[in-house]
């Protein structure tokens, strides 16, 4: 629902100059919802769980054809911002980005 796990990746990669990054949801209620526009706009997807990968499939399927989707599998379990889910995320997306260091 964009409100914990996904904002706070978008929190912790913003001014990072590296980085564009935007967060969104695939719910249908989700607080900013996944468009076309940013399938397009993406290099790289990353989500939270496999359920959300699937939707994106399902929904995006020939749109994506050369864009990689990667699932964190991190459960929501986390508050947005809360330390543990910040380290989660770090160790999580380690192999893929360089991390900013504050």
């Amino acid at each position: 629902m964009n409100k914990s796990r996904s904002y706070t990746a978008e929190k912790m990669y913003q001014s990072f100059d590296t980085y564009q990054v935007r967060s969104r949801g695939t719910a249908n209620n989700a607080r900013i919802k996944l468009t076309l526009e940013d399938i397009g706009w993406a290099d790289i997807i990353f989500t939270m769980e496999k359920e959300h990968t699937n939707r994106i499939r399902q929904k995006f399927r020939q749109y994506l054809t050369t864009k990689p989707i990667i699932t964190l599998f991190i459960k929501d379990i986390y508050q947005a911002m809360e330390p543990a889910l910040i380290q989660e995320l770090r160790h999580k997306l380690s192999p893929h980005l360089a991390l900013p260091t504050n």
